[in-house]
């Protein structure tokens, strides 16, 4: 039974705390070095993330006013983008329902940062070049999801009959093969299969396209379009999330439609289309943009398991 009288206490050890508030102060000397301006935005909207994997917190303000704690700060960074702040980076709360676990708490801090005129190369450099910064000795190796996946379970990820896909996800999981379709289907091979078979440092790339909501798409050398996006994983953990970043927002409109299309096709409420931003890709410039969780990246420096070890109170502790 929990001792009523010790639930106060604070999740992590107070010397984590310490070493973690070191570790914050040299993310954001990394950033300052580089002229990079540290930016807020508000966690609290009108819109949020469409993607059907993502479920916000929602709040009613009156009786019909509806409110998002935000799953990111994108929306917001990428209008001041537009209006000319140069490379921008936040230091953000993010939240997300169903979120909850050893890897995972449904209150967590993002790092994201915007590179106008910059391509996934470079801001793959400069990732490499932060991990330096704060203590790590890694150098990434580069790997496409279709080897992944290939290297892992013989599947081609873009070919692959859905049949296929499906049985293989429900052998690995146990879920229920009724439930998901072929992205889902990905997305649990992925996350049970592939991931744990990755390399210990390493950046996954070239990702199906319906898997990049906000990314510009391409030809691969096999003619396959793919995502212009990557992920940095350390010990089989994805740590980061990079795209070039889509600016035509008529085609950003449409992912919108979809995506909402596909939320009411299995019972997820809409959200709203943010027009906000829509308007501000017309004058938002090229370039490349990644979101970080810096929870996890505390988590590996110090050789932790558990989120929870990192926290100063959890999920379940407030």
């Amino acid at each position: 039974m929990t001792n009523p009288s010790n639930e106060w206490q604070p999740s992590a050890e107070l010397t984590t705390l310490r070493k973690r508030a070191v570790f914050l102060q040299k993310v954001r000397e990394f950033f300052y070095s580089r002229r990079v301006l540290e930016v807020e935005t508000p966690v609290l909207s009108s819109v949020s993330a469409t993607d059907p994997h993502l479920d916000s917190f929602t709040l009613k303000e009156g009786e019909t006013l509806q409110r998002f704690l935000l799953t990111s700060p994108e929306h917001a960074m990428k209008r001041l983008l537009a209006a000319g702040s140069g490379p921008i980076f936040e230091i953000s709360k993010a939240f997300r329902q169903g979120e909850y676990g050893r890897r995972h708490n449904p209150e967590f801090t993002l790092l994201e940062w915007y590179r106008p005129d910059w391509r996934l190369q470079e801001l793959q450099t400069e990732v490499v070049d932060l991990l330096h910064w704060l203590g790590f000795t890694v150098q990434p190796e580069m790997l496409t999801y279709r080897d992944a996946f290939l290297a892992t379970l013989g599947l081609d990820p873009f070919i692959a009959a859905e049949e296929e896909l499906l049985s293989a996800a429900v052998n690995c999981s146990g879920l229920n093969g009724t439930d998901m379709d072929r992205d889902i289907a990905l997305d649990v091979l992925m996350t049970h299969l592939v991931e744990p078979a990755l390399p210990d440092a390493v950046f996954v790339c070239d990702y199906p396209p319906s898997q990049a909501a906000l990314a510009r798409v391409k030809d691969d050398s096999n003619g396959q379009r793919v995502a212009m996006r990557f992920e940095l994983y350390l010990h089989g953990m994805e740590i980061a999330n990079a795209y070039d970043e889509l600016t035509c927002a008529n085609e950003q409109y449409k992912r919108f439609v979809a995506d909402n299309d596909y939320r009411k096709r299995v019972g997820k409420p809409q959200v709203p289309v943010d027009h906000r931003l829509l308007a501000a890709l017309e004058q938002m410039p090229a370039g490349a943009g990644i979101a970080l969780g810096l929870d996890r990246l505390f988590m590996v420096s110090e050789g932790y398991s558990d989120i929870r070890q990192v926290l100063a109170f959890s999920y379940s502790a407030c």
